[in-house]
């Protein structure tokens, strides 16, 4: 079988380490991804340092992904290989619990899912995402570019979004520039 790099925590407060893996496949409603690009984030901390409950060890940190779609799992409408996607910190939904039927996904209250928490994430050559995490990258952003917009650029989009003045929304507040719309 074909083989990956990544890096990975063994244990709470371990040390990084650089292992090689097989390349997964991806199960139904998932697709698996050519990484190139995954930003890093404080909130990558909480694996490393075993602070978020109940993660399972080994575990690939990262929730800043780009990439490419590599393969498609089975019963996965409107996603094909070679699109470049984007997976942040809301790493996928049940769907049916109160939160998601809201639309408030990022609150799944069932089977909330962030990838290097929850599931193996972007410090890696390949990794696999459930469908409904995906993002489209637009062609005129680049895969360093896009990583960061998954997670700090998309937490200070939607608090300038929701705001009613333009104040700086913290340290992340440069990643939305480019993406902001002139208010009224």
């Amino acid at each position: 079988m074909a083989k990956m790099r990544c890096v990975q925590v063994s244990s709470p407060k371990g040390p990084f380490e650089l292992v090689e893996r097989d390349i997964p496949e991806p199960r139904a409603g998932a697709v698996r991804i050519k990484v190139q690009a995954c930003g890093i984030c404080h909130s990558d901390s909480y694996t490393k340092d075993g602070i978020f409950p109940g993660i399972q060890y080994p575990r690939v940190l990262g929730h800043e992904i780009a990439g490419v779609i590599d393969a498609v799992g089975a019963g996965v409408p409107g996603w094909t290989a070679g699109q470049r996607v984007g997976v942040g910190w809301h790493g996928g939904h049940c769907g049916y619990c109160d939160s998601c039927r809201r639309g408030d996904f990022v609150t799944c209250r069932i089977a909330a899912q962030v990838p290097g928490i929850t599931y193996d994430g972007g410090y890696a050559d390949y990794m696999i995402a459930p469908a409904e995490a995906l993002a489209l990258i637009p062609d005129g952003l680049s895969a360093v570019e896009s990583g960061p917009m998954m997670c700090a650029g998309i937490t200070t989009f939607n608090s300038l979004r929701h705001s009613e003045d333009d104040a700086s929304h913290g340290a992340s507040f440069h990643l939305t520039l480019p993406t902001t719309i002139e208010r009224p």
